[in-house]
C-alpha cells in the first residue's frame, strides 16, 4: 500500500498518483448525479428539488471534511517520506481522534439544525418535508462520509491513491443499486436516495479497514497513537483549517453566483445550472493536482528533496496548462453541441454555450494555482491558498458576476468570464508567494 514518491521519474509519479484520483473524482461526481437522475424516473418534482437542494448541502460539507483531511494527507506523507514511521503511526493515530470528535459534533449540531438549513437554503415550501427527511437521514451518516475521507487521506499520504478509487467505486456502484431497489422498488423517494447513499458509503469504510488490516504498510498503530498530541494535531489544523475554510468560501461563492444567475430568469438559470455541472467535469484534471501536488511534495519535503517537490509544481503546471488551452480551445467550437446534449430548449442552448465559452478559460488559470495551492499545503503554508482564493472570489469572482449581469442584460458570456478573471489574480499572488517562498528558503 505505501509508496516511495521521492525518487524517480517526478512525471511518472505524477502520473501514477493523479490518474486513479482523476477516476476517483469521476466516480464522486458520478456517485451525486446518480441520485438526482433516478429519483427522477420515479418521483415529481418535489422529490427531484428535494435531493438538488440536500446534495448541494452534503457536498459543502464534504468538500470541507476533504479540505481539512488535506493536512493528515500532508503530515503522514512528510513522515513517510523522512522514513520516520513512528511519527506517521502518531499522524494517523491523532487523525482517527480528531476526526471522530468533529464529525460527532457536526452529526449533533447538523440533527437540531435540520430545518434550519433547509429554510436558509431557500427551499421551496412543497419540497421543504423531503429536504428535511434527505438531510436528516444523510447528516446521521456524516461519521461514515468522515470516516471515509480519514481512510483516503491516510492511503494518500502513504502514497497510494488507487485503494480510495476502489472504495469509491464499490460505494458508487453500490449507491446506484440501493437508489433503484429502495426509490424504485419501494417508493420510499427522497428517503430511498439518503439512504442509499448512506448505507453505500458505510460499506465502502467496511472495505477500507478490511483492506487495511490485511495489507502490511510498514507503519504499526498502537493505543497509545490514538492519545491527542498536540503538536501532531496543531499541524494538521494548521495546513486543514484554511483549505476547509477556503473550499467552504468556494462552495458558497457558487451558491451566491446561482443566485445571481436566478435573478436573470428561468433560461439563464437554466444555463447556468447546466454549465456548472459541465465545469464540475472538465475541472477533474486541475482539481486532482492540487492533492497529488501536496502528497508528492509532501513526501519529498519529508526527505529533503526540496527540488523534487518544486520540479512536481513545475510538471503539474505544464500539464495543467497544456490541457486548459486544449479544452478552452475546443470548447470554442463544441459548446452549444455539448449544451444539445442537455436540452432541447433554443435560448437554453444559446445562454448556456455564451457562458461556456467565457467560463471555460478558467481551466487554464485555476489549474495553475491549484498546483500551487497543493504545493504551499506541503510546506505547511496553506494560509497562502485560502488568502488567493479569498481575495479572488471577493475582488474579482462574485462583484463581476454581479456587475456583467447587471451591464449585460443579453449575453452571459461576460458573466461567464468572471471565473478566470477571477482565477487570473489567484495566479498573480501565487507566483508572488512562490518568489517570496523562493528567496526566504523553502526548508526554513
Amino acid at each position: 500500500m505505501e509508496r516511495n514518491l521521492t525518487s524517480g521519474s517526478v512525471f511518472r509519479n505524477i502520473a501514477y498518483f493523479s490518474l486513479p484520483y482523476i477516476l476517483s473524482y469521476f466516480l464522486q461526481t458520478l456517485y451525486g448525479m446518480a441520485d438526482l437522475f433516478i429519483i427522477g424516473q420515479f418521483n415529481g418534482v418535489q422529490e427531484i428539488t428535494a435531493i438538488s437542494v440536500g446534495s448541494q448541502v452534503m457536498h459543502m460539507l464534504t468538500v470541507m471534511i476533504v479540505g481539512l483531511a488535506m493536512g493528515s494527507t500532508v503530515t503522514i506523507g512528510k513522515a513517510i517520506g523522512a522514513k520516520r514511521p513512528e511519527r506517521a503511526s502518531w499522524a494517523i493515530g491523532n487523525t482517527v481522534t480528531l476526526f471522530m470528535g468533529v464529525s460527532a459534533a457536526f452529526t449533533a449540531l447538523l440533527l437540531l439544525l435540520v430545518k434550519s438549513v433547509v429554510s436558509l437554503m431557500s427551499t421551496p415550501v412543497q419540497a421543504a418535508p423531503a429536504t428535511v427527511t434527505y438531510l436528516t437521514i444523510c447528516f446521521a451518516g456524516i461519521p461514515f462520509i468522515t470516516a471515509y475521507n480519514i481512510i483516503s487521506s491516510v492511503f494518500r499520504g502513504l502514497g497510494d491513491s488507487k485503494s480510495p478509487m476502489y472504495f469509491i467505486a464499490v460505494a458508487c456502484a453500490t449507491n446506484i443499486a440501493l437508489d433503484y431497489l429502495l426509490i424504485g422498488v419501494f417508493q420510499m423517494g427522497a428517503a430511498g436516495a439518503a439512504l442509499g447513499t448512506t448505507l453505500s458509503q458505510t460499506l465502502s469504510v467496511v472495505l477500507a479497514l478490511t483492506v487495511i488490516v490485511r495489507q502490511k504498510t510498514g507503519v504499526r498503530l498502537q493505543r497509545r497513537h490514538f492519545v491527542p498530541q498536540p503538536e501532531t494535531m496543531g499541524q494538521i489544523l494548521k495546513i486543514g483549517v484554511p483549505v476547509a475554510l477556503q473550499d467552504g468560501f468556494i462552495q458558497i461563492a457558487f451558491i451566491v453566483i446561482t443566485v445571481i444567475a436566478n435573478q436573470r430568469g428561468l433560461n439563464d438559470a437554466a444555463a447556468v445550472g447546466i454549465v456548472e455541472k459541465i465545469i464540475g467535469v472538465v475541472f477533474l484534471v486541475p482539481s486532482t493536482m492540487l492533492s497529488t501536488v501536496s502528497a508528492l511534495s509532501a513526501q519529498n519535503i519529508g526527505a529533503g528533496k526540496h527540488d523534487r517537490a518544486a520540479e512536481t509544481l513545475r510538471y503539474a503546471v505544464l500539464i495543467t496548462v497544456g490541457y486548459g488551452l486544449a479544452v478552452s480551445v475546443a470548447a470554442q467550437f463544441a459548446a452549444s453541441g455539448i449544451l444539445r446534449a442537455f436540452t432541447a430548449d433554443a435560448a437554453v442552448v444559446l445562454l448556456g454555450t455564451q457562458y461556456l465559452k467565457g467560463y471555460i478559460w478558467d481551466c487554464i488559470f485555476a489549474g495553475i494555482h491549484f498546483s500551487f495551492s497543493g504545493y504551499f499545503c506541503a510546506y505547511g503554508r496553506s494560509g497562502i491558498s485560502f488568502f488567493h482564493n479569498f481575495l479572488s472570489i471577493v475582488c474579482v469572482r462574485i462583484p463581476g458576476a454581479f456587475l456583467t449581469s447587471r451591464y449585460f442584460a443579453d449575453t452571459l458570456f461576460p458573466m461567464g468570464l468572471a471565473a478566470p478573471g477571477g482565477s487570473l489574480l489567484s495566479v498573480l499572488i501565487c507566483l508572488a508567494a512562490f518568489a517570496w517562498m523562493q528567496r526566504k528558503g523553502t526548508d526554513s
